[in-house]
């Protein structure tokens, strides 16, 4: 029986639940588990949406199923039975690191059945940085870690352009600018009235996305010197990256685009406005997105001969679709935790979910 339980029903989480429900069967998982801390009338249909996909939902303890169950919810276990049974539980909450503290270690204690505990982007800290087709080496090289943090949304994007511009190449510096939409359509709070620039406040690397982006390659023995700013614009539809990437070979704009263009992980469009390339992802992408790490602009696409180190000098514009990649590295990493080495049998259902261009 193999068992994930998903914690948290929020931007990630939600999704994460419907598509594990929803392709539990193609991906040799039998049980799909979600707990809900908190009951909500106004969040009724979305918990009887996910428990109709046939994921089950599970609660604090008994008191808290009352009030579910008054909802008209199934409720099929608590928190604690879920946790002794699952093979994988993926931490999709903000509050990861003290879930670990509180409970995940705890759990390895009480049980010989060894379990994959995985967190998201914000939770830092937490385990082994991993961002599906980028360093997917390490279950290979550390398939003893227990804790895995799937990186963020824009740590995927950055890494997957270096790894794919760069190439055989070696680069010389790497100069991102992370332009971020307000909240996601999802949420009803933290809009901006206008665009707001952030600070550079993490030494050497300007903001924690470089930095996170650096320590993800420091897991495959790679340094990559980088550097980024960020800011938020009034919007609800994507992240972009601008990005100037320094390469220490001659490069082609040819040369670039055709790396692009044979990495699967990148979808290419002439689309320049975020709202067409969302609206794409909600008509045509598997439960409304797109997987991909990034979407890249060709219009945007500039390659220049340095005169310094770095003799090719390559600039653009890439969008970020954001949950969907941090999703499909979710999805990735509960593969691994489930089925082991074995996992890369189930990964072309994965790759099905991408787009080669939009």
């Amino acid at each position: 029986m193999k068992s994930i339980l998903i914690v948290g029903t929020g931007t990630i989480g939600e999704p994460l639940i419907g598509l594990l429900a929803v392709l539990k069967n193609k991906l040799g998982i039998d049980e799909v588990m979600f707990y809900k801390r908190t009951p909500l009338i106004d969040e009724v249909a979305k918990v009887n949406s996910l428990c109709q996909k046939g994921a089950k939902l599970v609660v604090t303890d008994s008191e808290t199923a009352n009030k579910f169950e008054a909802l008209g919810h199934e409720v099929s276990m608590n928190f604690l039975e879920a946790l002794l049974i699952a093979d994988v539980v993926i931490d999709c909450t903000p509050a990861g690191n003290q879930n670990k503290e509180m409970f995940y270690t705890q759990r390895l204690y009480r049980t010989k059945k060894k379990a994959l505990f995985i967190a998201q982007g914000s939770e830092k800290g937490f385990g082994v940085p991993y961002a599906y087709g980028i360093n997917d080496c390490t279950f290979d090289d550390n398939g003893d870690s227990s804790f895995i943090q799937v990186v963020s949304c824009n740590t995927h994007n950055i890494a997957c352009l270096i790894k794919s511009i760069v190439g055989e190449n070696k680069m010389a510096r790497g100069d991102f600018t992370c332009i971020r939409r307000a909240n996601d359509v999802s949420q009803k709070g933290n809009f901006i009235a206008s665009p707001s620039v952030g600070n550079h406040d993490v030494m050497k690397f300007g903001t924690h996305h470089a930095q996170d982006v650096h320590d993800l390659f420091e897991t495959m023995g790679e340094e990559v010197h980088i550097f980024s700013s960020a800011m938020k614009t009034n919007s609800q539809y994507m992240h972009v990256i601008r990005f100037s990437i320094g390469i220490r070979g001659d490069v082609t704009h040819d040369d670039v685009l055709d790396k692009l263009n044979a990495n699967k992980f990148i979808a290419l469009t002439h689309k320049t406005c975020a709202n067409q390339i969302f609206s794409f992802g909600r008509d045509h992408g598997y439960y409304g997105r797109i997987y991909n790490q990034g979407v890249l602009s060709i219009p945007t696409l500039h390659v220049t001969k340095g005169q310094s180190k770095a003799k090719t000098h390559v600039t653009g514009f890439c969008f970020t679709p954001q949950d969907g990649n941090s999703l499909l590295s979710s999805v990735a990493a509960t593969l691994y935790g489930l089925h082991g080495k074995g996992y890369r049998e189930y990964t072309h259902i994965l790759d099905g979910l991408l787009f080669q261009n939009i």
